[in-house]
């Protein structure tokens, strides 16, 4: 099928309405909006034989007020409880409130809500004003036997916030959102959990006129969701930005932690280094709200210099180009770049595309042999010190071009960087014509990459009319991480459910691991005994049978710590 010069869906452009199920599974800004270009329209009519009628078909889901079935279960003493410790203006109970702090973003959870289907959620939803208030709260909740689950900006893609067992959600971004202090001499920032990544960054950046400090600084961490997700939720994830192959992954920023479980709060130790044994901080780094709830982190910070930042981008010639000219660019050992990222073939055209490349530029990318569904697109980013900046381009210029590599400036760089952030927000026009995407990702070494990449795309390609769009974007000496998007036309729940798990499955059989930066959740939690081990496993239950002795802190399968065996997945 094709479509018409100009020919465009009826793309939502309105904001929608407080108190809808729409108003929940919109993503972002309520008043954002990014839609699908014309060539990704021309594209998807291709490959799910789709008509311009089928694109005049929108499917109006979502748009009616939340309502809820499931009473409050609690005993009205425990709200009151509640209201006593946070006031009474930070407790609801009301459906709407109960609903929203339930659910992150996984294409599941969306597609299910769109209908009107909902499934677990709290009882009661607290806002606490500070860790005093959490700290009495667990206490009370744990004597009580009553589950406590952590919401701050449910950007989770792996039902990471959904409260399987009732009890109350604590909303840590609606007060817990300060930066709390930089410590120049260590170059260090004190933040509160709930702080969403913009006004992290911002107030790092005016860190001289904000707290008089010397100089402006970042802090390195720039997911996709980095508009819609906290520091809090970077850290209990294991979260990765775009620019971790430079600054390093969430988990490589934290100093020091304070946490409040039901067997006590602590803090670690601000000291970049120790040798005192293993370190309770790292356990804690992904823990996803099983042991407790992170109350305040200290985190590394950098000089902000972006007059420095330069931009590059190639085209390679090959899957098999890229990937070895990236491997050595992160083993030469002359500095690594901030953003670095590999488009396998299908992404590369595909993402052409979706950006609108002009037919000359295509024309002339053939003439110099770059061929459809064979290129590969690189581009990225050098931060830090001028000069350093200029010899890190310099040598990555020189180990692509000895690649086969063609320089194509810094332009896409720039372009695909003034719209990294939005990409997300297409997925609700893309649901409105019963057209899913969704992501996996995967860590691999560099000697099992090719494996991992033509075995899961194997998988994905095998149903009908599926496409598989990959790319590498967090790079180490040792690897790299696979992303793989796929997108599908269905309006299945469970259809899409049973080919998401066959993903995944895909992914642990070929080698990979089981997540790189999207972390566990109760998605994944049941293929944990699975990938880890007995022994591994059972170091982490013993770690929440202390903390949590009344598992109460995120249960019903977060990190598969609590599943009963019959639900635990094993290899094959």
């Amino acid at each position: 099928m094709t479509a018409k010069k100009g020919f465009q869906p009826h793309w939502t452009e309105t904001a929608p309405k407080q108190g809808t199920i729409r108003s929940i599974v919109k993503y972002g800004s309520r008043d954002a909006f990014k839609h699908p270009s014309h060539g990704w329209v021309h594209m998807m009519m291709d490959e799910f034989a789709m008509s311009e009628e089928d694109f005049s078909r929108k499917v109006e889901e979502g748009n009616t007020e939340v309502t809820l079935s499931q009473p409050v279960s609690l005993d009205a003493k425990h709200i009151e409880r509640f209201r006593e410790i946070v006031g009474k203006e930070n407790v609801e109970t009301d459906s709407y409130s109960r609903v929203k702090y339930a659910y992150g973003k996984t294409t599941e959870e969306l597609m299910e809500l769109r209908k009107g289907i909902i499934r677990e959620v709290a009882d009661a939803v607290v806002h606490p004003r500070d860790k005093e208030d959490i700290k009495s709260l667990v206490v009370y909740c744990n004597e009580h036997r009553i589950p406590m689950y952590v919401f701050a900006a449910g950007s989770s893609v792996n039902f990471g916030v959904r409260p399987a067992k009732g009890g109350v959600t604590l909303v840590v971004s609606t007060h817990m959102n300060k930066l709390l202090g930089i410590n120049e001499a260590d170059q260090t920032a004190r933040v509160q959990p709930g702080m969403f990544g913009p006004a992290y960054e911002d107030a790092l950046n005016r860190a001289p006129q904000l707290y008089g400090a010397k100089k402006k600084y970042t802090c390195g961490h720039f997911p996709q969701s980095f508009e819609y997700s906290t520091v809090g939720g970077w850290i209990v994830t294991l979260g990765s930005g775009q620019a971790s192959t430079y600054y390093g992954d969430a988990c490589d920023l934290v100093i020091s932690q304070e946490y409040v479980t039901p067997a006590g709060t602590f803090k670690t130790r601000e000291f970049p280094a120790s040798a005192t044994g293993p370190k309770v901080s790292d356990i804690m780094k992904g823990s996803e709200g099983t042991y407790g709830i992170l109350v305040e982190a200290t985190m590394k910070i950098y000089r902000f210099m972006p007059e420095n930042r330069k931009y590059f981008s190639f085209m390679f010639p090959s899957w098999d180009a890229a990937v070895e000219a990236s491997r050595e660019v992160m083993q030469a050992e002359f500095g690594k770049p901030a953003i670095f990222r590999i488009s396998d073939p299908e992404e590369t055209d595909r993402g052409l595309k979706l950006y609108g490349i002009p037919s000359f530029v295509d024309r002339y990318l053939v003439k110099k042999g770059f061929m459809p569904m064979e290129r590969c697109l690189c581009l990225g980013t050098a931060e830090g010190d001028a000069s350093y900046t200029k010899l890190v381009k310099k040598k990555i210029r020189k180990v692509c071009s000895s690649y086969g590599a063609l320089y194509l400036t810094g332009y896409a760089a720039k372009k695909w960087e003034k719209t990294r952030y939005t990409e997300p927000y297409m997925r609700e026009d893309l649901q409105d014509y019963g057209i899913q995407i969704d992501t996996l990702e995967a860590s691999v070494t560099w000697a099992n990459l090719h494996q991992v990449h033509q075995g899961v795309r194997a998988f994905i390609k095998n149903r009908p009319g599926t496409m598989c769009m990959t790319h590498a974007s967090h790079f180490y000496p040792q690897g790299t991480n696979l992303y793989f998007i796929f997108i599908m036309r269905t309006t299945d729940v469970d259809e899409f459910r049973l080919f998401q798990r066959g993903v995944i499955e895909s992914i642990m059989e070929n080698g990979a691991s089981l997540s790189h930066h999207h972390g566990i959740g109760r998605m994944m939690g049941q293929y944990l005994d699975g990938y880890l081990g007995t022994e591994q496993m059972e170091v982490l239950r013993a770690l929440k049978r202390h903390f949590d002795p009344n598992g109460i802190m995120n249960p019903g399968g977060q990190l598969g710590l609590d599943l009963p065996e019959d639900e635990r997945v094993h290899p094959k």
